[in-house]
C-alpha cells in the first residue's frame, strides 16, 4: 500500500505492483472446449461493441440531415446515408476489436470486460486483430468510392486514434484519457458532415464539441462504478486515482461547458424546436451532474449509473431535437 494517501488535489495510478497477474495455461493443460459455430460469430458480433456502435450512429444522421439542409436544403442522398451508416458502423466495430486485441491483457482482470471474447478465449487474438482490419479496410474504402476522400480520412483518423492514441497511449498513463480520448468519439459528427457536403462549418465544429464536452461526465460515471476494476487492472482512469469529490466536481463543469456550447447551435441556425430541447435536457442533464456533487459531499451512494444512464437519454433526446429541427431550417 502507499504510505501517503492521495489529498483531494492529487492524482496517484496504481502501481504496476498491485496488478493481479494474469493466469497462462500450463504446457500439457487440458484445452479448452471449442466454442460452437454460433458462440464464435456472437463473439466477432461482440468484439464490435454494438451498443457503443448505435450511440455514434445517433449523432451522425442528425448531422447529415443539417448539413444538407443547411448546404443544399434539401435531404442527403440515400447513398450517402446507407454508405455513412454503413461505413461508419464498420469503423466503429473495427477500432473496438482493434482495442478487445490490445486490452486483452487488462480485460481478463476486470470484471466489466471479463466475457469478452477474447478474455473467454471464444476468438482468438490473431483472428481478432485480422477480423478488426478487414472491417475498418472495407469502411475506408467504401466511404471514400461513395462519399468521397475527407470522409474516408476522417474514418481512417479515427479508428487510428482510438487504438493507437487512446488505447495504448492515453488509456494507460493518464486520468484524463476520457477527455482526451473523447475526439474518436466525436468524430462521427464531422463524418457525416463531410460525407453530404465535402468539408467542414462551423456548424460541425459546434456539434462535435457537444460531443466532446459530454463524454467526460458520461463516462466519468461509468468509471465512478467499476472504479475497482479499473484499479486493479492498473488503468488510471480518474474515478480510480483521485477522489469522488474531484470527479463529481469535473463532471459538473463539464456538464455547464456541454448546456453552453450545445446553445452556439442556435445563432447558427439551429431554431426554436432544438433551442428549447437543448436547454431544457442540457438543464437536467447538469441537474444529475450536481445531485451526484451533491450526494459525494454528503457521503452518500453516489449512484453514479444515473448520471451514466440520463447521459445516454439526454444525448439522443438532443440529436433527434436536432434531426427534426433540420426540417424547420
Amino acid at each position: 500500500m502507499n504510505e501517503h494517501p492521495t489529498t483531494a488535489g492529487e492524482v496517484e495510478p496504481p502501481t504496476a505492483a498491485a496488478r493481479p497477474r494474469i493466469t497462462v495455461p500450463t504446457p500439457g493443460a487440458e484445452a479448452p472446449e471449442r466454442p460452437s459455430l454460433g458462440a464464435r460469430i456472437g463473439g466477432y458480433v461482440s468484439l464490435t461493441k454494438p451498443r457503443i456502435v448505435e450511440l455514434l450512429l445517433i449523432t451522425t444522421i442528425p448531422a447529415m440531415l443539417v448539413a444538407a439542409r443547411k448546404e443544399f436544403e434539401a435531404l442527403p442522398s440515400l447513398a450517402a446515408v446507407v454508405a455513412t451508416i454503413v461505413g461508419g458502423a464498420l469503423a466503429a466495430g473495427s477500432a473496438n476489436a482493434i482495442n478487445c486485441y490490445i486490452d486483452r491483457d487488462i480485460d481478463q482482470l476486470m470484471r466489466r470486460t471479463s466475457r469478452r471474447p477474447l478474455a473467454k478465449q471464444e476468438i482468438s487474438p490473431k483472428n481478432a486483430l485480422i477480423f478488426g482490419l478487414i472491417i475498418g479496410t472495407i469502411a475506408v474504402v467504401g466511404m471514400w468510392a461513395v462519399v468521397g476522400p475527407l470522409a474516408a480520412a476522417l474514418t481512417f483518423g479515427a479508428i487510428l486514434y482510438y487504438d493507437v492514441v487512446y488505447t495504448i497511449w492515453l488509456k494507460r498513463t493518464t486520468p484524463y484519457n476520457t477527455v482526451w480520448g473523447g475526439a474518436c468519439g466525436a468524430a462521427p459528427v464531422l463524418i457525416g458532415w463531410a460525407a453530404v457536403t465535402g468539408h467542414m462549418s462551423w456548424m460541425a465544429w459546434v456539434l462535435f464539441a457537444v460531443v466532446f464536452l459530454w463524454q467526460p461526465p458520461h463516462f466519468y460515471a461509468l468509471a465512478m462504478k467499476f472504479k475497482d476494476d479499473y484499479a486493479a487492472a492498473g488503468i488510471p482512469m480518474l474515478p480510480a486515482v483521485a477522489p469522488a469529490k474531484r470527479v463529481a466536481v469535473e463532471s459538473v463543469v463539464y456538464g455547464w461547458l456541454t448546456l453552453a456550447v450545445s446553445l452556439v447551435a442556435v445563432p447558427l441556425g439551429a431554431t426554436w424546436l432544438y433551442g428549447t430541447v437543448a436547454l431544457v435536457t442540457g438543464g437536467l442533464f447538469v441537474l444529475e451532474c450536481h445531485k451526484l456533487l451533491a450526494r459525494v459531499n454528503r457521503g452518500e451512494d453516489p449512484k453514479p449509473m444515473r448520471l451514466f444512464h440520463w447521459s445516454t437519454s439526454y444525448l439522443t433526446l438532443l440529436f433527434l431535437a436536432l434531426a427534426a429541427d433540420s426540417f424547420l431550417m
